[in-house]
């Protein structure tokens, strides 16, 4: 769980306003090459529940707030994001559930990697086996 890191993005305050941004290869420690969004999810559902071979993240929660779930394969660790100003980095090969959304929320992320089904573990048992194989 030592790669997972919550990092802090530039805060520029203004009574206009507040502003905040991100760099790839700076604030994220990838190049970008996909970025989508979760946006009105109903309550008591959750996203996620898998992990990939390759694609790292990285979790903005623009509006609202969320929890995101983080499994080494050992050990379990949750993340509540509800800062514009932070964001969450998660390297490959972690099994991630987000889940708790409140009303309105609004979850940004970015990937190292261009959309590929291959690259996704979605069965946590297949997950574990691969951890324990030194396949991720």
């Amino acid at each position: 769980m030592k790669k997972v890191e919550l990092i802090n993005l530039p805060k520029f305050l203004d009574v206009r306003g507040n502003l905040s941004f991100v760099e790839q290869n700076n604030h994220i420690p990838f190049e970008i090459k996909r970025t989508y969004w979760l946006y009105d999810v109903p309550g008591g559902e959750s996203r996620g529940g898998h992990a990939y071979i390759n694609n790292e993240e990285f979790i903005i929660a623009l509006s609202g707030s969320f929890d995101v779930v983080v499994d080494d394969g050992n050990e379990k660790k949750v993340f509540q994001m509800n800062r514009s100003y932070y964001g969450l980095y998660i390297p490959k090969g972690m099994w991630r559930e987000i889940n708790n959304f409140s009303s309105n929320s609004f979850a940004l992320e970015f990937g190292s990697t261009e959309y590929n089904e291959n690259d996704y573990i979605r069965d946590y048992d297949t997950f574990l086996k691969m951890k324990h194989d030194g396949k991720i």
